[in-house]
C-alpha cells in the first residue's frame, strides 16, 4: 500500500503571513487549521487558506522539502506559490 504525503503552504486572508507544514492527510489537516483546532501560530494569525501543496510518496522526501522551504526567503516562497496559484486562491475546496 502506497502512502501519500503532502507539504503545504497556508496563508492568511491578506497574504502577508505564510505557514509551511507536512501531513499525510491534507484535507483533514487544512480543515483542522480552518476550524482553529490546532493551537499556535496558524490559529493566532488566522493562517488557514491553502495556497500551495506538493505531493510525495516518501515521508523523508516530504520532510526534507518542508525543511528546505522553511529556510527559503519570503520572496522565493511567494514566487513558488504564484507559479501555480497566481491569485493565491484557497485550494481547499478543490481537494
Amino acid at each position: 500500500m502506497t502512502r501519500t504525503f503532502y507539504v503545504y503552504i497556508l496563508s492568511n486572508q491578506t497574504c502577508t503571513t505564510v505557514y509551511i507544514g507536512v501531513t499525510n492527510g491534507l484535507k483533514g489537516r487544512v480543515s483542522q487549521h480552518k476550524e482553529g483546532e490546532i493551537a499556535g501560530f496558524t490559529k493566532k494569525y488566522k493562517v488557514h487558506r491553502l495556497v500551495h501543496y506538493e505531493v510525495f510518496d516518501d515521508i523523508r522526501n516530504a520532510i526534507a522539502r518542508e525543511k528546505q522551504l522553511k529556510k527559503w526567503r519570503r520572496k522565493w516562497k511567494d514566487e513558488l506559490i504564484a507559479k501555480s496559484n497566481p491569485r493565491w486562491r484557497d485550494l481547499y475546496d478543490e481537494l
